[in-house]
């Protein structure tokens, strides 16, 4: 039986939770930034899709890590 495969899958999916709410804070916040100041639309929108991308690349780095490991 290879339990050792089923656990990598469990600790990836338990691993994915705190991108997931990185996510959503970083979107939800920069919206909330937006509705405060819209003439500051064009900074903001810039340094949400870094921070959304720093959160997705840590992210697909534990996927790989789960699986290589």
């Amino acid at each position: 039986m290879e339990l050792e495969g089923s656990l990598n899958a469990i600790g990836y999916g338990l691993a994915a939770i705190g991108p997931g709410i990185g996510v959503g804070l970083i979107f939800g916040m920069g919206v909330q930034a937006i509705a405060r100041q819209p003439e500051a639309r064009g900074i903001l929108q810039g340094q949400m899709i870094f921070g959304f991308a720093v959160v997705e690349a840590l992210a697909i780095l534990g996927f790989v890590l789960a699986f290589v490991l």
